[in-house]
């Protein structure tokens, strides 16, 4: 495979209305980001990606784009986003933004005038249909909602939403939408970004003909449909390949054969995909599962595709609180999970406060929370019958806002997020766990990974190195080795919560003095024989 930059790349997630709000109106902004710069950069990632902030109604947290042209209020203003760009270069940082092209906000002009008649130039830009003996068009369901239609009372119509009632789906079977589409990316590249992370990219195809499901509930129908590789191949020809430029796309419910067919070079498609085995659909950890995903995948992309390694998002709960113990092997837990991941084949993501060992929330009432996707289905469970707090300690811990509450900054009111009044809650553990505290601490979670990413930079095997799993019968260690050139580096974790004692001649033969690094600094707790809780060492050897 050819190489390209970004294949060296540490991404570090921004979820700028949760950064840092720079004006006190309650809101990260982007004017923010550029004062916490510096901060980013010291880390030592390569690449920022930056959540949506195109015009909106903000329904689903900017998702639900309503210009694609221009900044959000909450989020500044262009000049903002253009000396953004110029603090980066500075930086020698790179910006990906985030763009989301299955659906609009059903405020878009497009979508206004395509519902103001059925007659109207723009009604075929979005999916119309006609209901049966009274009902939708088909038994569908949506991610947010019981449905994935909802009727027109104006043109007497349905029209068609994978998400929220308020983000109608774009008609991708219509040349001039992808025409408006394509002209918009060139806009914001040309603006000097280094490329997109593209939302929910594996929807723009729908099944054809529109036909009932045996099981609606199981919404793989929505996605990885013939003929989404033909638009994706034309976004490429007319847009990506003007440019050197990193895509990655939100691929979910696809195999490694399946993801393949997005990401090998050939095919001239995305750069890399973002699949879902691990947050989707593995709901806690299952070591044992895990190793089965690295894998699959490894075999199914290596040399010919590229992956992405990430364990938490804006979508998914934090990964200490989710994966690894966030109260007394908390440090040790996020340090583990830190190791694996920058050492694991693909671009390690670091979502923003991941690098805190910030964890998630448990807010009390459904009043508290802010995601649309909780709430819809709160209300759905609630009017099911479901006892009210019931329903809420089921959706708790899988809850999007565990990840979209503020950075913790400081010990000062509101974590130093914020001046005025949060737009959602602080985790109100902000005191302990924050970025000064980080800083002051050598042996923090903050400095581990940045030693990481600089490893990463010295020693090529942690990004071209092949992979073999070793040590597979043991239960709670996961060990894993890669060479490439000369160089050999070998991972080895505890990933429980007792003292483990490894049975395997290759974990047990390496030797102490290829050590490069553990979340465990005393050396009377890295006997080769045995593990502490979520223990994790890295041993590198050069011939």
């Amino acid at each position: 495979m050819k190489k390209h930059w970004w294949n060296e790349s540490v991404v570090y997630q921004v979820y700028w209305r949760s950064f840092y709000d720079s004006n006190g109106d309650g809101y990260g902004d982007l004017r923010g980001v550029i004062e916490k710069l510096d901060y980013i950069k010291t880390l030592g990632v390569d690449v920022i990606w930056l959540n949506p902030f195109y015009v909106s109604p903000d329904k689903d947290n900017g998702y639900d784009i309503s210009d694609y042209y221009e900044i959000m209020p909450k989020a500044g203003k262009m000049e903002d986003f253009l000396e953004l760009m110029e603090e980066t270069k500075k930086r020698n940082l790179k910006v990906i933004m985030d763009l989301v092209v299955n659906h609009t906000s059903n405020e878009h002009p497009w979508f206004l005038e395509s519902k103001a008649s059925k007659d109207n130039p723009k009604r075929d830009w979005y999916i119309w249909r006609d209901g049966k003996d009274g009902n939708p068009p088909n038994n569908w369901r949506s991610y947010f909602c019981p449905s994935a239609w909802e009727y027109d009372k104006n043109t007497e119509q349905y029209y068609f939403h994978s998400f929220a009632v308020e983000q109608p789906d774009l008609n991708w079977e219509n040349q001039e939408v992808r025409e408006a589409i394509y002209k918009m990316m060139h806009f914001w590249l040309q603006k000097g970004i280094s490329g997109f992370r593209l939302d929910a990219i594996a929807l723009l195809a729908k099944p054809a003909g529109y036909p009932n499901v045996k099981k609606p509930e199981d919404i793989r129908y929505l996605t990885n449909n013939p003929g989404v590789h033909e638009f994706l191949q034309e976004m490429n020809k007319k847009v990506f390949a003007h440019y050197d430029a990193l895509t990655v796309g939100e691929v979910a419910f696809v195999s490694p054969e399946e993801g393949l067919l997005y990401v090998e070079e050939s095919r001239k498609e995305l750069d890399t995909l973002f699949h879902f085995e691990v947050c989707d659909e593995m709901p806690t950890w299952d070591l044992k599962r895990f190793k089965a995903i690295q894998k699959r995948w490894y075999e199914g992309l290596w040399g010919k595709g590229w992956n992405s390694q990430f364990l938490n998002n804006h979508d998914h709960t934090r990964l200490v609180t989710r994966y690894g113990n966030d109260k007394e092997y908390r440090v040790a837990s996020a340090k583990l999970f830190a190791t694996m991941l920058h050492t694991l084949p693909g671009i390690p993501y670091i979502y923003q406060g991941e690098e805190l060992g910030m964890t998630g929330v448990k807010f009390p009432s459904i009043k508290d929370y802010n995601d649309i996707a909780m709430i819809n289905k709160y209300q759905e469970l609630t009017e099911k019958g479901m006892n009210p707090s019931e329903a809420l300690a089921s959706l708790q811990p899988l809850s999007r806002d565990n990840s979209r509450t503020p950075m913790h900054w400081d010990m000062t009111r509101n974590g130093g997020f914020t001046t005025g009044e949060p737009w959602i809650n602080m985790n109100p553990n902000y005191q302990e766990i924050n970025v000064a505290n980080e800083l002051e601490n050598l042996d923090s979670i903050f400095y581990y990974y940045q030693q990481l990413i600089a490893w990463r930079k010295k020693f090529p095997v942690f990004i071209y190195g092949d992979y073999k799993q070793i040590a597979e019968e043991e239960e709670s260690i996961y060990a894993y080795m890669r060479t490439y050139k000369g160089e050999k580096l070998v991972f080895v974790g505890n990933f429980s919560e007792k003292k483990v004692t490894l049975q395997s001649e290759e974990c047990i033969n390496l030797s102490y003095n290829h050590l490069l690094m553990s979340n465990y600094s005393s050396e009377d707790k890295l006997q080769t024989v045995s593990m502490e809780p979520y223990e994790s060492r890295l041993y590198l050897v050069r011939n």
